[in-house]
């Protein structure tokens, strides 16, 4: 710690992502990354930018990028704003639409970046506790003095909440924004989006990182009323006008074209979560029903930290979340079909320990 450091910043809890090993042997399922390549077209179009364009900066508003969202989703560019990764696109919605001194609300337990970006921004926070089962009351969530926000699938816990639950949240904050963060909504039931033109309190962010292959190039979007959008951009151009850089842009673009791709590879993903589950639940474990690409799951017959500890030393990373309520689930990502085989075995092998 610096003693040129400001007070506030030596106070701060920064978030602390999974586990990042650069080894080619470590089976890594605990960044809910996907197995599966980018599309060959992303690829294609990503080198042919490098290779025309690199000199020139990108384009400031990321327009094709996002006509390209608009056509996927029949929504108007001005509905949709794009910045680097989900996150960053979370960090500036924090600042545009929460304000301190009146209190927002979301799940006690949740992503764990809601609460660095809320003392970041120095922002008064209510957190709503989660029912038996993890799931969400979603009653807890009206008449916020300052906002909502929650992920949907909720992540860690995997589960969806039904879009009339979201709107009956929606009705009841009618002079607050509600933040619905879809980053596992493709493994899941209907998107929010849906909602968009009926709501003008409602922003719905999402990723490519997950269902698109696409963690390395930290493209995330927010989809919403105009007025939303312009208020994201001014505090995004306050920053820096140039998120999105090129290449980023052009794989994005092909990625959204690629549509065929996009649902084969989604549709493993969904598949091998639900043979994983049942064989987890075969071996005595207790599983969330989820709507994502990974799975949080009890184990009957050994600690959840131990396991945890027991696969990393066999070489398999998942994640482990040593707090309340946690303290006894695993949080395991969805690979291919033969990376979730071996981790099984593995499992196998240190239970009959």
């Amino acid at each position: 710690m610096s003693k040129f450091w400001n007070p506030f910043i030596k106070q701060l809890e920064p978030y602390i992502p999974g586990e990042q090993l650069d080894d080619p042997s470590i089976i890594k399922l605990n960044t809910n990354e996907n197995p599966f390549p980018p599309s060959p077209k992303v690829l294609a179009a990503i080198e042919e930018e490098a290779e025309k364009n690199l000199r020139l900066y990108p384009s400031p508003t990321v327009d094709e990028l996002r006509e390209e969202i608009g056509s996927f989703y029949g929504l108007k560019k001005e509905q949709i704003f794009v910045g680097n990764g989900s996150d960053e696109v979370l960090a500036l919605s924090f600042m545009t639409f929460f304000e301190p001194g009146k209190t927002i609300k979301y799940p006690d337990i949740t992503y764990s970046f809601y609460p660095v970006y809320a003392q970041l921004y120095q922002l008064d926070v209510e957190e709503v506790t989660l029912e038996d089962g993890f799931t969400i009351p979603y009653e807890s969530f009206f008449h916020s003095e300052g906002g909502v926000i929650f992920p949907n699938p909720n992540a860690p816990t995997s589960l969806y909440l039904e879009l009339e639950a979201v709107e009956e949240i929606l009705k009841n904050n009618p002079d607050q924004v509600v933040i619905i963060d879809e980053a596992y909504i493709d493994f899941a039931k209907k998107s929010a989006v849906s909602l968009i033109d009926n709501y003008s309190n409602l922003l719905v962010v999402q990723t490519l990182s997950k269902s698109r292959s696409l963690a390395g190039l930290r493209v995330g979007m927010a989809m919403g009323h105009p007025d939303l959008i312009e208020g994201l951009m001014r505090v995004k151009d306050s920053f820096n006008s140039y998120t999105i850089d090129r290449l980023a842009i052009a794989g994005a673009v092909e990625a959204f074209r690629d549509a065929a791709y996009f649902e084969k590879t989604r549709q493993k993903i969904i598949a091998t979560r639900e043979d994983f589950r049942q064989e987890l639940e075969k071996r005595r474990f207790y599983v969330l029903p989820s709507q994502a690409n990974f799975v949080l799951a009890s184990p009957a017959d050994i600690e959840a930290e131990k396991l945890f500890i027991e696969l990393k030393q066999a070489g398999f990373l998942i994640r482990y979340f040593n707090k309340p309520k946690l303290e006894n689930y695993v949080r395991i990502s969805i690979g291919t079909k033969e990376q979730m085989t071996k981790l099984l075995h593995a499992i196998d092998r240190i239970t009959k320990e």
